[in-house]
């Protein structure tokens, strides 16, 4: 029997409003008439899963782009709320910055890197970070 090599344009369909719209699973198998059983063989077949699969890691790098986009927005931000008027307010921005490296750490995997945070050890604070932090903190109480 001759494998296919594409999917059909009701596949696609499906795969499409799954990425591209607001509806959810059951709502976007309605709308092109898939009753589940067919889904299910679908999910079974190697094409459609691996379309599915390259969706889903397209849509974590488009993620994963626009938080890197606007992750020095952000550690700016933070950095400012350390001096805030409201002492809960600048202790919280403290702790994230404190707990932000290991945070990343476990985040950015280099290609080719196969270790995982148990292998790796935990990311210390310099000393000088670790004192200005601190000495904020201090501040805010104060």
């Amino acid at each position: 029997m001759a494998r296919r090599k594409k999917l059909s344009k009701k596949q696609l369909a499906v795969i499409d409003d799954f990425f591209g719209g607001e509806l959810d699973e059951q709502a976007v198998l309605e709308k092109h008439k898939v009753n589940r059983h067919i889904y299910n063989r679908w999910l079974a077949d190697e094409l459609f899963v691996s379309e599915f699969d390259r969706r889903v890691m397209s849509a974590h790098r488009q993620s994963a782009a626009l938080i890197a986009k606007y992750a020095p927005l952000a550690a700016a931000k933070l950095v400012q709320l350390t001096e805030s008027e409201k002492e809960e307010t600048a202790r919280k921005a403290c702790m994230d910055i404190i707990s932000l490296p290991a945070l990343l750490d476990k985040r950015i995997v280099q290609p080719g890197e196969l270790q995982t945070a148990e292998t790796q050890p935990p990311q210390q604070l310099t000393e000088q970070a670790a004192g200005r932090l601190l000495a904020a903190l201090a501040q805010v109480e104060q």
